[in-house]
């Protein structure tokens, strides 16, 4: 037979395959951002996702995690049995059970706490999206041990803002993308609320609003700001302050606004001495004083009509001398110590450069006032014919918060937007519900000792806003009551707890020891957690009187093989997203904007192929077992029989609020508030898995003073009342604790804690140095070490996806090249990394867009060998590395031996970023070159088995 060389061969291409016969709608679960997605299913399995156009948050927007969600659900790392340990901690060896074993056995540890000590459950939860559950869970069992991650994550951000204008940045609130000229962005990475972010920057871009983004790296969002602050890391505040301080010495400052909406006429006491020296003068009703300029007297400040004093000293009835709040912050700030040209070398910026940034700010706020011909209603019943804003938007995130000085960073950044008149006005930063809330909201963590009963729930939830002292959760000698410190004198307003410090609180048995810790998605003994060394060996370690390990009992679950599942005695593994029912909540992180209240589910697309079941229904059996009240009906019966969706759907928090606003009421036909509806979930999948309320133009703005939108809000369940919210620029609360650092009230705190409340508890925001900064020599540790959230990566979870490890496989150390050169370092060359508690070796890269007195990597990317079921010579393990070994959880010790931990002195957020370090150039690099520290390789408890080749795409199985 001849073959024609020259015959035309012609190749059939399906130009148009068929991707799926069937779709479902879901929410995406690679982020924090909660996209809604479209899941493509073709014989039962997951062949593509892609954006939902018509949900809220990213409109049909997807990025590269989302996309790679495909590859997290197959992906070898699951888990597919519960296990029960055989071997010793960390050797991550189990035998598989089955659930019912593991129930009973976890039922049978929880339960004997239960009826002895609730306290020795600590319950502490990681980056899940079912907080609302777990807390009430935690309150069910009668635990006060129960937190979930932000306090090593972004407390200060949230408690900044919910004690000073009833809000946050993160997820509770957004720039007015599309009317801001001038935004502002603080320390944000692309791991959080990417797709919103990238959508609204890509309108500023459009219409040519300038974009300034202040951060010691210019990655992500910085790359493509108009402008790039190289700030040295842990000055934010003191740049903040400086701008204030300009802003106050041109007059630039909207005093209108003030008036309205904020406290600044709000009379301080001026008496040295006094037990009530820095409070509010109230009358008998407790009410604040004003000074009105029109009747020339000493009234409330919350009359409406009031025409108050900023400036004056006044005589109150009872002879005393008080002070606007405003004063004390103008003649603070004003002052000379916070001029640019004092504080630019602190900052690593220059004088004129502050200047100008604080120039063209209000240049922004008032040469380029916005208007909304949108007639509204104030609180006080006034009719507004337009809206008028100050186009200054900002948006700051875990860089200037995980700081042992972020809570007043944070804070500064509040005050200077209202300073500007920027805050929920046309323009400006803007709530997203259920927020504003009052400053701050009306709820106070619950568990002191004599509250805490054998067999009994709690009276409230274990988190809450503490107002004084006498809010704590202490001992009658001071001491903490609760495993992780929080609510003490120590970090007196930590509302989200201090879960970086349980591992090693329960290690030391101080203040007392636990039996179980309880943890979901919380990779507590690797990337999750200050010194990662020592919190293993911490979690391995034993009494040598007993021979028992020091933390008797370890619960976890997950849904993948991570560093933290070696370390557990019992494993209860999880399924992925794609797997389970969900509720992201109003009552926790919702998906709302300014615009709209929203919230959505996830339900399962397809059914799981291993022995494994969701957490949330995981924990609703084993409270039913435990006959937990809120869980039970009185014969002990499951009062939720459908389990987590029945809960979902049925549950009430309080009358006629559920985890779920939407499609409420016996018809389906309430949102926000009304009785339990059996379809709502059948209603949510019918909709997209989504509900929105949509706010009507008049109740957009000015949140916190639209009576319109209170009264709104207070139909749907988000305020009590609809009251005006006022604004906080002098923070009464932390005079409360400051006086008692001082002596003053019958609560005192131990001695050892006075000064870290007289210094730290100002009620207007001060800047200091980081602690760890002043607490190491600064000449053997001169540079800056910190971490930045890749956009292709949320934690530990994407760098085990094995397309998402295309992008991010392995992380080197990144140094300005002037720098470098000055330490004779090249490109590729390997380093040691030392700090005043470790030491790592790590590959150099060397950039030009960092701060010069900082090195930064990206976080979670290194692993340890044989976690997640990757490859045994994978480049996580042998070229990755975490900066985590050489960060210490505890500060160097004081005088008096005493170590605090190493975190912010008022909310307890872990200081991740306080890092001080030296570099030294290790020996060349050479073939077979690891990073270290290296640990031994771990058992992989899965069983589902890794490819031959390459990690890929094929199919039913993923592999």
């Amino acid at each position: 037979m001849s073959i024609n060389p020259f015959e035309t061969v012609v190749e059939t291409v399906e130009t148009s395959p068929k991707v799926s016969d069937e779709t479902k709608f879901t929410t995406c679960y690679m982020c924090a951002c909660r996209c809604g997605i479209k899941v493509h299913l073709r014989d039962g399995t997951v062949r593509y996702i892609e954006g939902n156009k018509n949900h809220p948050v990213n409109k049909g927007v997807l990025c590269a995690k989302g996309s790679a969600g495909i590859m997290q659900h197959y992906s070898p790392a699951r888990l597919t049995k519960p296990l029960m340990r055989v071997g010793e901690r960390g050797s991550g060896e189990f035998r598989e059970i089955e659930w019912e074993e593991a129930l009973s056995t976890a039922a049978g540890w929880l339960g004997d706490i239960r009826k002895s000590d609730p306290r020795k459950l600590a319950f502490f939860t990681g980056r899940d999206q079912s907080q609302s559950l777990t807390g009430w869970w935690a309150s069910q069992f009668g635990t006060p041990n129960h937190a979930a991650h932000g306090g090593f994550c972004s407390v200060n951000m949230a408690a900044a803002g919910l004690y000073s204008i009833g809000g946050s940045f993160w997820e509770f609130g957004e720039p007015d993308w599309e009317h801001t000229k001038y935004f502002m962005m603080f320390g944000v990475a692309e791991d959080h609320d990417s797709n919103p972010i990238k959508i609204g920057l890509g309108h500023l871009k459009t219409r040519g609003a300038k974009f300034v983004s202040v951060n010691p790296v210019k990655t992500g969002y910085s790359a493509i700001a108009d402008e790039w602050v190289g700030i040295r890391p842990g000055t934010d505040g003191l740049f903040i302050l400086s701008l204030i301080h300009e802003l106050l010495r041109a007059g630039k400052v909207d005093l209108d606004y003030l008036v309205r909406y904020t406290n600044a006429p709000w009379l301080v006491i001026q008496d040295p001495g006094s037990p009530e020296h820095g409070l509010f003068a109230r009358d008998a009703d407790g009410k604040p004083l004003a000074f009105d300029k029109k009747s020339g007297s000493i009234i409330s400040a919350l009359e409406a009509e009031i025409a108050p004093d900023l400036a004056g000293e006044h005589t109150l009835p009872d002879g005393r001398k008080a002070v606007p709040s405003f004063k004390l912050l103008a003649e603070r700030y004003i002052d000379p110590a916070y001029a640019p040209d004092a504080v630019a070398k602190e900052c690593g910026l220059k004088a004129e450069t502050i200047r100008r940034l604080a120039a063209e700010l209000a240049h922004a706020a008032f040469e380029q006032e916005i208007t909304l011909d949108v007639p509204w209603t104030d609180w006080a019943g006034r009719r507004h014919e337009k809206m008028i804003g100050r186009p200054v938007a900002m948006h700051a995130m875990r860089g200037i918060s995980a700081h042992s000085n972020g809570f007043h960073t944070c804070r500064a950044l509040h005050v200077l937007q209202m300073l500007l008149g920027s805050i929920d006005c046309p323009g400006g930063f803007r709530y997203k519900p259920p927020f504003p809330r009052p400053c701050p909201p009306p709820l106070k963590p619950v568990g002191r000792p004599d509250a805490v009963k054998p067999n009994t729930p709690m009276a409230g939830p274990p988190l809450g806003f503490p107002m004084g002292p006498e809010d704590l959760l202490v001992h009658e000698d001071g001491s903490p009551a609760r495993i992780d410190k929080a609510f003490s004198w120590e970090a007196p307003m930590a509302v989200h707890g201090m879960m970086h410090m349980v591992i090693h609180n329960a290690w030391a048995q101080d203040p007392y020891p636990i039996d179980t810790l309880f943890m979901y998605m919380a990779n507590m003994s690797w990337n999750s957690t200050m010194n990662s060394k020592g919190t293993m060996e911490k979690l391995t370690d034993k009494d040598p009187a007993t021979g028992e390990y020091r933390i008797p009992r370890i619960i976890y679950s997950d849904a993948y093989a991570s560093e933290m599942v070696a370390y557990a005695d019992l494993v209860l593994p999880d399924t992925t997203y794609l797997e389970r029912w969900d509720c992201i909540s109003l009552l926790d992180r919702p998906i709302c904007d300014a615009d709209g209240a929203a919230d959505s589910i996830r339900q399962p697309v397809v059914q799981p192929d291993r022995d494994v079941r969701p957490f949330q229904e995981v924990l609703i059996e084993l409270g039913v077992r435990l006959g937990l009240p809120g869980l039970t009906k009185e014969d002990g019966s499951a009062k939720y029989p459908g389990g987590y969706p029945d809960y979902i759907a049925n549950h009430e928090r309080a009358p006629g609020v559920g985890p779920l606003a939407g499609w409420r009421g016996a018809d389906g036909t309430e949102g926000g508030k009304g009785a339990p509806n059996p379809d709502q979930l059948k209603r949510y999948i019918e909709n997209e898995c989504f509900w929105r309320h949509e706010f009507a133009p008049e109740e957009r703005y000015y949140k916190h003073s639209n009576k319109t939108y209170l009264e709104t809000a207070t139909k749907l369940g988000f305020i009590g009342a609809p009251n005006q919210i006022v604004m906080q620029l002098y923070v009464e609360p932390l005079q409360r604790f400051r006086l008692a650092g001082e002596g003053h009230g019958d609560l005192q705190p131990p001695e050892k804690d006075r000064d870290r409340l007289k210094r730290y508890f100002d009620p207007l925001p001060v800047w200091y140095q980081p602690f760890e900064e002043s607490e190491v020599d600064t000449s053997s540790f001169p540079m800056h070490a910190i971490t930045q959230r890749p956009a292709a990566m949320y934690h530990s979870w994407g760098s085990q996806n094995a397309w998402l490890r295309q992008l991010h496989g392995k992380n080197p150390l990144f140094i300005s090249r002037e720098r470098a050169e000055q330490l004779g370092i090249g490109d590729g060359d390997w380093v040691r990394v030392t700090s005043h508690h470790g030491k790592i070796k790590v590959p150099v890269k060397l950039m030009e867009g960092v701060n010069p007195d900082t090195v930064w990597t990206w976080n979670a990317i290194g692993k340890r060998r044989g976690a997640w079921n990757l490859g045994k010579d994978a480049p996580e393990a042998t070229k990755g590395f975490l900066l985590n070994h050489v960060i210490s959880e505890l500060l160097p010790a004081r005088g008096d031996g005493y170590r605090y931990a190493n975190a912010d002195p008022v909310t307890g957020q872990a200081a991740w970023y306080d890092l001080r370090i030296r570099l030294e150039k290790a020996e060349p690099d050479r073939p077979g070159a690891v990073s270290e520290p290296q640990f031994p390789e771990l058992g992989n408890p899965s069983s589902v088995a890794r490819p031959n080749g390459p990690l890929q795409y094929r199919g039913r199985r993923g592999q």
